[in-house]
């Protein structure tokens, strides 16, 4: 059980990485939009995460409830703007930055939040 709790960590930081790379990929450029990268990003972080809640209640590790729940609302918002938005050839700033800003506040929960 031990080695499917690392591989379903190994999974949420890909996931991690691609959303994060692909919103950072695009920062300086004058277009910008959601790229597969983001939206498969945040889908992973979502069902690896909540593979990874269970697999760790399931080893009687204990489980911040309040730390996932907040993690979980923030990857939801992230997803659902993503997808909603993943046909537009263009993105405003003002979401591309609120994206951004919400991927970086859950890192941030998950490195700070104890």
């Amino acid at each position: 059980m031990e080695f499917v709790r690392q591989l379903l960590l190994f999974v949420h930081f890909i996931g991690l990485a691609s959303l994060l790379g692909g919103l950072l990929f695009q920062m300086k450029g004058p277009e910008r939009r959601i790229n597969s990268g983001i939206l498969h990003g945040a889908l992973t972080q979502v069902v690896s995460g909540v593979l990874l809640v269970g697999v760790l209640q399931g080893l009687d590790d204990p489980v911040n409830n309040a730390k996932v729940g907040v993690k979980l609302v923030v990857v939801l918002v992230i997803t659902a703007l993503a997808w909603l938005n993943r046909k537009k050839p263009t993105i405003p700033s003002g979401l591309f930055v609120g994206l951004t800003a919400l991927a970086m506040l859950n890192v941030g929960i998950a490195v700070f939040w104890r």
